[in-house]
Order: structure tokens, then sequence, then C-alpha cells
């Protein structure tokens, strides 16, 4: 299987949102789709579900025109998009059976992916727990929860039940970890990397430039609605070469790295955060601290981080959604 981006365009009027995104996933794994807001991230994954018409180019799934009626794929959509009155059961039932799950499958997944994401109270709100069984004056029954009667975090949870229940081939996620808390947001990592684990294909746009590290091997930055740089992440940063230092001590070496040339970043108690212009300048630095006998307590030389790389590129400025 491979998914293929050609020349992927939009325009509202004169106003251009994306101008010609292409990409290819010829094998499993994680693309992400990187950029500020409004840089036309969101609209590129909704022209490649089809949900918004495109100016130009095509979208192709094992080399045919992706269509969501007959391809499996599962979304998560960076806005909230359960109906807030409906009970969640049936709602999860209804997404379920537009994906082709019959409804007694639909159940069993439902039960899966309810102990699972760790939300079982809110689907089976009657539930006995062993408690309560065989125990007189048992609480009155609930009813069944709605939407509108979960946070934030657990919403997302059932949304990402939804794009998971179809046990989708390709599985795009649109900001999965907003909202979420250390805990949760741990949780979804791991189902994450079953996913990657099955030999799924996925496509993340996120704002967390640590988890997008964590599990992308290529990578699309946009900066108003233009490509400014694409490809395999590690090559990347192999091509900024180990610049980044990170040096603690236990006094002050301002006069040392000044000495070198180096450039000061961040400075905190000793702790210093350096731009070198490679390894030379920083074993040049090195040496020096250690022929003053300056006490190294940590001294790491690496590449850039790609939050790191992403603001070089799209200069921090940030836009309107679109």
């Amino acid at each position: 299987m491979s998914l293929e981006v050609k020349n992927l365009s939009k325009k509202y009027g004169e106003k251009t949102v994306l101008e010609s995104l292409s990409f290819t996933m010829e094998k499993p794994g994680v693309y992400a789709l990187l950029g500020t807001n409004g840089a036309g991230k969101t609209t590129s994954i909704r022209m490649m579900l089809g949900m918004l018409k495109k100016n130009s180019g095509e979208v192709l799934w094992n080399g045919k025109p992706l269509d969501t009626a007959t391809c499996n794929v599962g979304y998560l959509a960076e806005e909230r998009g359960l109906y807030p009155k409906y009970t969640l059961m049936d709602q999860l039932i209804y997404f379920a059976g537009l994906r082709g799950v019959s409804k007694s499958e639909a159940k069993k997944r439902i039960k899966y992916w309810a102990k699972r994401l760790e939300v079982e109270e809110y689907l089976y709100p009657n539930a006995q727990t062993e408690e309560t069984k065989g125990k007189k004056g048992r609480k009155k029954a609930e009813k069944p929860k709605t939407a509108d009667q979960l946070s934030k975090g657990n919403q997302q949870k059932l949304q990402f039940m939804t794009a998971l229940i179809s046990d989708p081939e390709l599985l795009i996620l649109d900001e999965p970890l907003s909202g979420l808390d250390p805990v949760n947001t741990d949780l979804f990592k791991n189902i994450i990397r079953e996913e990657i684990a099955k030999g799924k294909y996925l496509i993340m746009s996120s704002h967390q430039m640590a988890t997008v590290e964590e599990f992308c091997t290529d990578i699309t930055i946009l900066k108003h609605s233009k490509v400014v740089l694409q490809g395999n992440l590690n090559e990347i940063k192999k091509s900024y070469g180990r610049v980044n230092l990170a040096l603690k001590v236990e006094q002050d070496i301002t006069s040392y790295i000044n000495t070198v040339g180096a450039e000061i970043i961040t400075e905190k108690e000793y702790e210093y955060q350096i731009k070198v212009t490679g390894e030379e300048q920083a074993n040049k630095l090195l040496s020096s601290l250690i022929q003053n006998n300056i006490s190294i307590i940590t001294f790491d030389l690496r590449e850039p981080s790609l939050h790191e790389i992403f603001v070089e590129k799209v200069g921090g400025e940030a836009h309107e959604t679109v």
C-alpha cells in the first residue's frame, strides 16, 4: 500500500491557503504535517479526505484516488465532533456503522476501547462493580451519558475511539493530544505506538514538536501555505550538524565561551545552552575548560531538535486558523 499526495492546492477567492503540497508514504509509519496556525495543515487534511474541494492536485491510495467510501480511514479531528445531546453509545454505534462495522461487532469493539481508553464509567454507567454486586441498597440506575456531560479530555477519548473503531488502514490525527493531561497523553501515545506496530499508515498534525519527533519519520513544514522544509527527519537533523551544546558546570564560564567564539543561547545557574559552529569549536571549549580545572557535570553536543528547526523555519509567526 502507499499514499501519494500530488500538487494539492486550495484558494478562497484570491487568497491561497495551500500551494502545491506533495508527499509520498511508500510504507507504514507516521508522516507529520507541521506549521503555525493558519499555515494550511487542517485544510490539507480536509482536502485529502474529500471534506473540502481542492482547486488542483490529487490524493492517491494504492495508485487510485483516495475515496473514504472504499478506503478504511480513521480521522480524529482537532475540533470536537460529537453530538452533545445524544447518548455516547448510540453515537459510537452510528459512527461504526458509517465505516461498515456491524452493530454486534461495534459493541465488541466499543467494549474493548472503552476499557483501553478508561471511559467505561461513561459508556456503561449502570454496570455493577465487584463492590456493589450482591449488596442491597445499590444506587439508582443512571441515565446513559451524553457528550456534553464529559470533560474536554474525555470527549477527546471518545473521538479517538470513533477513529479507531473500524480498525483503519489509514489513520489521520489532527492535534491528537490537545486538551489531555500527562496521564492521558501517555495513554494516547501508547495506543499510537500500537497502531504503528500493526503496520498502519498515520498522518499527524501537531504543535507538540517533542511528540512529533518521537513518532514521525518524515515531515513537511508549511509557512504561509507553502512548503518550507520537507523530508526524512533524521536526514534533516543531520544536515544541520551537531551544533547545540548543553553544558553544566559549577562556576561562571562565560569568558571561556566568549574566547572560543561560541554563542550563549540561555544561561541558568551555571547551566548553559550554547550554539557552536561544530565539533571542532565544541572540543576547543572542552579542552580549555579541562586545562583550567573547571569541573564539568554535563557536556552534551547534539543536533538541533525539531522544535528548534521549526522555529527557525517559520520564524515564530502565528496566524489565524484556516
